[in-house]
């Protein structure tokens, strides 16, 4: 077990895992003295003196850490010269706020103070911070022409051009290692995309652009999800992290990306807490997606999303098996989902998933709780993954239909090796449909090829609430082995 940290100039945060039997609280204790209790896995210790050495402890479980604070910051307020942003609302910002950025060094902040400030797109870099104060929202524009050029990016599993999103940091590169590290992106203000207005306009753009393509497909437009999937593709995201490493994001509302809120990838990592992320309305809307990424963590988040509240992907057949690109050592914990379809592992894993950790979450109104999907032509494997202590609306492994465009993988995914311990499983929907309604509250179906079937699932200590319509299975299982179900109790029979 190992206990983590990320600091400011007047802050310390810290987490751990929860394995075994957890205490009923840790004690916090900072240079021997015991500050506060806390019965989840987080802490924040604040008032702290920038550049001094803390010593944190954290009991029962003995462990210990040195966290420096750092340097007091020099803030460059915006608003001020030579930026000079008017923070209006109206005027078009991005040029003050990008050289602000330019001018961001080490030992600097980019401070946003209360104001609107409507913008395109922005590109970060190494070594910096944006702050944006109580009350500052940072407001991207709904024009998609705010959003060139386009930039190498990845989305649904494969590399294309995209719209740049409305934060850049990092530059894709699957053959090269990090080029964009240490940013820190804070506050308590808000980040908001052009939301659906903004996807919109860059689907009707690239939906003309591809038009003979699109007619080409003829009957295999089939394979796609909908009329909007492949001009979708090129929207951009609120944050785009790309070949980063050591991202931090905290406190703030993230809204309205015009796709994806936060999608890193080839990134490690990065650290999201204290967050808001909200998506209602838009299409395909998810909240956090690691993607081919690692030592990524989300705590003390709440999600209510238009699509999935936390994705996890790693490439798309064949593409994804060639760049072999796994995610791994993924902790999600302490989060709350208000809406959305929970947390999906997959579709697009055909670079493999594995070690994925998820503890004290509420994900009891959402669509599908937590959901591993793939389709045959994925290949790849979804391994070693860790639920406990966790309230949700359903568990399901599935072999999916949709979304199967593109060649196929040489074998189908592999799945196994996953526990769900002390799982409460309710029948609450957020966005019912006909499908959800009937899906039983645990659902086991791997692949009808054989080795490809699941393989070592155990379920211990589950109740399963009053689950789904009469006569609805509350397990249903298919193409298993090593299925191991120990203390599942059904409450209203």
């Amino acid at each position: 077990m190992q206990l983590y940290s990320r600091s400011t100039d007047a802050e310390i945060t810290v987490w751990w895992e929860k394995v075994g039997e957890a205490p009923e609280a840790y004690g916090v204790i900072v240079n021997g003295e015991e500050i506060c209790r806390v019965e989840k896995t987080h802490a924040t210790v604040r008032n702290l003196q920038p550049d001094t050495l803390y010593r944190i402890r954290i009991e029962p479980l003995r462990l210990e850490t040195e966290v420096r604070t750092g340097r007091r910051k020099q803030l460059l307020d915006v608003t001020a010269a030579p930026y000079w942003a008017a923070g209006d609302g109206e005027t078009m910002d991005t040029a003050a706020l990008q050289a602000a950025i330019n001018d961001c060094g080490a030992e600097d902040a980019v401070y946003l103070p209360q104001g609107v400030y409507l913008t395109g797109a922005l590109r970060l870099h190494s070594d910096m911070e944006l702050y944006l104060a109580d009350g500052a929202v940072l407001k991207g524009s709904e024009k998609a022409e705010d959003y060139l050029p386009r930039i190498a990016s990845r989305f649904e599993g494969i590399e294309r051009e995209c719209y740049s999103s409305l934060l850049n940091l990092g530059e894709l590169n699957h053959r090269e290692t990090y080029n964009c590290r240490n940013v820190l992106i804070r506050g308590q203000g808000t980040i908001e995309g052009g939301g659906q207005r903004l996807a919109e306009d860059m689907m009707d753009r690239e939906r003309k652009r591809l038009k003979e393509y699109i007619e080409t497909l003829g009957d295999k437009i089939g394979d796609y999800e909908n009329e909007n999937t492949i001009p979708g593709r090129a929207r951009g995201r609120l944050i785009n992290i790309s070949n980063c490493q050591n991202i931090w994001i905290s406190g703030l509302l993230l809204k309205n990306a015009p796709s994806w809120n936060v999608h890193m990838v080839y990134s490690d990592q990065v650290v999201t807490n204290g967050c808001r992320i909200y998506s209602r309305g838009v299409w395909n809307g998810d909240g956090w997606d690691p993607d081919s990424s690692t030592n990524c963590t989300v705590f003390d988040t709440v999600f209510e999303t238009g699509d999935d509240g936390i994705a996890i992907k790693s490439g798309k057949n064949p593409e994804g098996n060639r760049i072999g690109r796994p995610t791994e050592h993924i902790k999600i914990f302490d989060c709350r989902y208000e809406s959305g379809g929970g947390i999906a592992i997959g579709s697009e894993m055909s670079g493999g998933i594995s070690d994925v950790c998820i503890w004290d979450c509420d994900m009891g109104n959402t669509r599908c709780g937590i959901i591993v999907k793939g389709t045959e032509k994925r290949g790849g494997y979804i391994r070693d993954i860790h639920a406990r202590d966790s309230r949700v609306s359903g568990i399901r492994f599935q072999s999916v239909t949709y979304n199967d465009d593109g060649e196929a993988a040489p074998c189908p995914p592999v799945y196994e090796n996953c526990s769900f311990t002390g799982m409460y499983l309710t029948d609450t929907r957020s966005i019912p449909s006909d499908y959800e309604e009937a899906a039983p509250a645990i659902e086991l179906r791997g692949f009808g090829h054989k080795g490809h079937g699941l393989k070592d699932i155990v379920f211990r200590d589950i109740v399963i609430g009053n689950y789904g319509a009469e006569g609805v299975k509350k397990i249903a299982m298919e193409c298993c082995e090593g299925i191991s179900l120990c203390n599942i109790c059904t409450e209203m029979g």
